[in-house]
């Protein structure tokens, strides 16, 4: 974490502002942005407050008086894909932008400001992953973490890991680290760490990537019980892509919203 400070955190102290890189937000853009609200709602426990209306109207999710993403409403004439987009931390979101172009990305949206959340772009890796890019004002992101209804981590799912890891190393300043064999591992998977702390992970999927998705990044979501989640994610009109199983992290499972934005659930076991 850096010095500068920012306002005050759960506990009362002041919270520090994410290094560069840090994944710090997730933000959905959906076309029922009442029912959204009210799936998740439901799900997680959220309850909603107004946010930047820059791109439109925007609501940011709150967790025991802590915000902890943003869902946002698309216009009726843009047919994008509905998904959950993490925001990486930056000191300047405009040299960040031009860092993103020069190393084979594109920015899509923005720079551009967004009230007190500071400035803003969104953009996509060669890839064409979209990720967002924050840099931070009063609002710092993601207030709380480590426990139920809060993102507790992201991975990029792509045909093949060594270009896309070299151009998040280049844009962010990360470093890599092969993972360890394991179970739920491919063959092609690589930890991203910041200041030797993982940050985030990417897998290379080759031909088994979804054809109907491409490569994108996957937020999880802390629960306290992943079969319990999955259950009432039914009954609200959500859809199981894929079946709760117990992973080297938890128990995990993969699922859509009503709109079809596809999100992960993880139970942590001690």
């Amino acid at each position: 974490m850096t010095e500068a400070q920012g306002p005050a955190g759960p506990n009362g102290a002041a919270r520090a502002r994410n290094a560069p890189g840090t994944p710090c937000w997730v933000s959905l853009m959906a076309h029922g942005l009442t029912s959204t609200q009210e799936f998740y709602g439901a799900l997680f426990g959220w309850e909603f407050r107004p946010g930047p209306q820059q791109l439109g109207p925007y609501v940011r999710a709150v967790l025991d008086g802590q915000e902890v993403a943003g869902i946002g409403q698309l216009p009726p004439d843009r047919h994008l894909p509905i998904a959950w987009t993490p925001y990486l931390a930056s000191d300047d979101v405009d040299q960040t932008a031009d860092t993103v172009r020069l190393c084979g990305g594109t920015i899509g949206v923005g720079p551009l400001d967004a009230a007190e959340a500071g400035r803003i772009a969104i953009g996509s890796d060669p890839a064409g992953a979209v990720f967002g890019i924050w840099q931070a004002d009063a609002h710092l992101g993601t207030a709380i973490t480590g426990v139920p209804g809060t993102p507790a981590w992201n991975e990029l799912l792509t045909f093949e890991s060594a270009t896309v890891v070299k151009f998040y190393e280049t844009v962010f300043g990360y470093e890599r680290q092969e993972s360890a064999p394991s179970a739920d591992a491919t063959a092609d998977d690589v930890t991203l760490l910041l200041d030797g702390r993982p940050v985030a992970d990417v897998h290379g999927l080759g031909n088994a990537l979804p054809r109907d998705r491409g490569p994108h990044w996957l937020t999880y979501f802390e629960v306290a019980d992943t079969d319990a989640a999955l259950t009432r994610l039914v009954d609200l009109g959500g859809h199981v892509l894929t079946p709760p199983h117990d992973s080297a992290h938890g128990r995990v499972a993969t699922a859509t919203d009503p709109e079809g934005a596809r999100f992960a659930l993880i139970q942590h076991t001690a």
